[in-house]
């Protein structure tokens, strides 16, 4: 036992000594570390008889131990006191002009998220958000899509093993719909909401990511017909990409919670490799490119949400928002918009004083 506290007082001895974090580290190496020479009492444990080891074994982890916390004792007091010395020497000027150059910027996500906002809050939409992590009973089924329906399949979703309230599992939405149905349960009609947020499919390549942006667009009310979501679409992309020439192309199309459904097709043309949208797309050089898909709301969403489909009718649309940034800053694919690379963030960011607004231009670059 003797021997034992020789080597406790001697290690306690020279921890005192030590003069720096690199001297605390080669004194734990030597004497806690693989080949150390506490570790090698340890060691000798193994070839001791039961009687030596029940006797032995107890003061040797003591030591271990006794070393351990004054080791750690002594780097926290010294990384303590470096940090004191550094505070004090440190002083922060805040005459000091900013930077030249911003230290940051805002993703082009969050850009066009603002300039959708500023875009419908102006046609009297206000915002609307819900969980991500989503029952499937407003995913799928309050939006015309029983579990038996072949419209579930068009969806790669990711699902959780816990059971839903209303049956089912637990899952991340798969789009901003279930919103739409949560807005109405909860406000009634009439009601204009835009739905924007973060939504998830199984799927990756240069053009789809397993999450990506989405927004929706819902109007409820009495006596909408087809033509108000043809102004209202024609209204927000003419605002969102400055363009009056935008032409706009609808197509009889299939989507669950819509009847009618038409797909939205939008002219562009390709100018130094990239496209831009404006223009007929049967004029020369011009070409038509699915865009958003829309319709009227089915009768069978609007009695699941809680409502008279005698009495309220409405639209929705859905865009991608990831795609819509693409389209209109000359991004060409979806990955790097998660890549985190600070020379594309540089490249495509936007300042924090470059707020979206009508009056001034949703797209202004700073």
């Amino acid at each position: 036992m003797s021997d034992l506290d020789q080597i406790q007082a001697e290690a306690l001895a020279r921890l005192g000594a030590a003069t720096s974090l690199a001297d605390v580290e080669a004194l734990r190496i030597e004497l806690l570390g693989k080949q150390g020479s506490i570790s090698a009492l340890l060691k000798t444990l193994g070839k001791m008889s039961p009687e030596e080891r029940q006797e032995k074994a107890p003061k040797i982890q003591a030591l271990r131990e006794a070393v351990a916390d004054a080791l750690a004792a002594r780097k926290d007091a010294m990384e303590a006191a470096a940090l004191e010395q550094r505070l004090a020497a440190e002083t922060l000027d805040l005459s000091l002009p900013a930077p030249a150059t911003p230290q940051g910027s805002v993703h082009p996500v969050s850009q066009v998220l603002d300039e959708l906002a500023e875009i419908f809050a102006d046609l009297g939409f206000s915002v609307a958000t819900g969980p991500e992590i989503e029952d499937d009973w407003y995913n799928f089924t309050a939006l015309n899509m029983p579990e038996s329906h072949p419209a579930r399949a068009m969806h790669d979703t990711f699902y959780f093993p816990d059971e839903a309230p209303r049956g089912g599992r637990m899952l991340l939405r798969t789009h901003t719909s279930p919103v739409q149905v949560r807005t109405m349960l909860a406000d009634g009609a009439p009601l204009r909401i835009i739905a924007p947020g973060r939504v998830y499919r199984s799927d990756s390549d240069a053009t789809h990511t397993p999450m990506f942006h989405q927004v929706e667009g819902l109007v409820i009310d009495r006596d909408i017909h087809l033509g108000h979501l043809k102004w209202t679409l024609e209204t927000f992309l003419k605002a969102f990409f400055e363009r009056d020439d935008i032409v706009l192309r609808l197509r009889p199309s299939y989507f669950p919670f819509t009847e009618p459904s038409v797909e939205v097709d939008v002219g562009y043309a390709v100018e130094k490799g990239r496209r831009v949208v404006g223009g007929s797309g049967d004029a020369p050089g011009h070409a038509w490119m699915e865009l958003l898909g829309s319709g009227m709301v089915n009768r069978k969403v609007i009695e699941f949400s809680g409502l008279d489909p005698d009495e309220w009718q409405g639209f929705a649309f859905g865009v991608g928002v990831d795609r819509l940034a693409m389209l209109k800053y000359g991004m060409d694919d979806l990955r790097a918009f998660f890549d985190g690379d600070v020379r594309w963030l540089r490249h495509f960011g936007f300042s924090a004083f470059d707020q979206p607004t009508l009056s001034g231009g949703v797209g202004a670059r700073a």
